[in-house]
């Protein structure tokens, strides 16, 4: 993997780390299904109507849309509302990587490095000291939506690599379309109207910071660069990069919003970056032999 695609990687995942806090901020603002309804609508709206679709069936880009878009979020957004935090929730969605693993592995015959494998338990023994230490007073209720989200990540994930070498913004923009509706619809449904009437009556320049950073940094920007790896290189190869995902976001639930960070978490931490070296590191073959 070049050393520009691992950059770009580790700059997906540090603001993929920060959304989880953006996330969290926008439910006390918003409510869990219009805060995602509203975050795909500006990520769709006006863009869609400037670029084309993708040359790729409309059936792969409305599953990528409803697995992403409307499921992933959806879980992850109710999670949170029921008291998921937000450092423990970015390390916890991190069970995508074996769903990703067992997804391709099934469907696209995919089969793992055994150096992948190795890097992965080891990242995973760090998630587990990290969580080990958040799990206290964690009911199991969100602690199941987080997985449910991960399970959708990696099946988007997997519909991405389906796709092949497509546009991956006309990808991501016209997927999120299809989660559109159906997130208003239970936003309206569930929730009520209250809310989006006050924030269209009176938005605040906050409530439209935080939509702006979920919707174009780390929806169209983040998503695009993801897809883009994702059709230049094997999932396996690709998905351990979100392994780094949980420190951004502890560090930035304890900057942000107090969450405090133990011993034990950074060493965790540690143990994840290591585990994410051992997954991506390849030797040089030896002139001459």
């Amino acid at each position: 993997m070049p050393i520009r695609h691992i950059l770009l990687a580790l700059l997906v995942v540090a603001i993929w780390g920060f959304n989880f806090v953006i996330i969290k901020l926008s439910i006390d603002e918003f409510s869990p299904f219009l805060a995602a309804a509203l975050r795909f609508l500006l990520a769709v709206v006006p863009v869609v109507f400037f670029i084309r679709p993708p040359k790729v069936s409309w059936v792969l880009v409305a599953a990528f849309g409803l697995a992403f878009a409307f499921a992933l979020y959806g879980f992850l957004n109710l999670a949170l509302e029921f008291g998921m935090p937000a450092g423990l929730a970015s390390v916890v969605l991190q069970f995508q990587v074996f769903f990703t693993f067992l997804l391709a592995y099934f469907f696209l015959g995919e089969r793992p490095r055994r150096a992948q494998i190795i890097g992965a338990a080891i990242a995973f023994d760090g998630i587990a000291f990290i969580a080990l230490e958040r799990f206290e007073g964690i009911s199991l209720w969100p602690f199941a939506l987080t997985l449910l989200a991960a399970l959708s990540w990696g099946l988007a994930n997997i519909l991405t690599k389906v796709a092949g070498k497509v546009d991956p913004v006309a990808f991501i923009v016209w997927g999120s379309l299809w989660s559109v509706p159906p997130l208003f619809a239970l936003s309206y449904f569930v929730e009520g109207p209250e809310v989006l009437m006050a924030f269209i009556l009176a938005p605040s320049f906050y409530q439209m910071g935080l939509l702006i950073f979920l919707s174009y940094v780390a929806t169209l920007f983040g998503m695009a660069a993801w897809t883009w790896l994702l059709t230049k290189h094997p999932a396996s190869v690709v998905a351990p990069f979100t392994l780094l995902v949980p420190i951004t976001g502890l560090a930035s639930g304890w900057l942000v919003l107090g969450e405090r960070i133990s011993y034990l978490e950074i060493f965790g931490g540690a143990l994840v970056v290591f585990g994410l070296w051992v997954s991506v590191y390849r030797r040089k073959p030896q002139q001459g032999r």
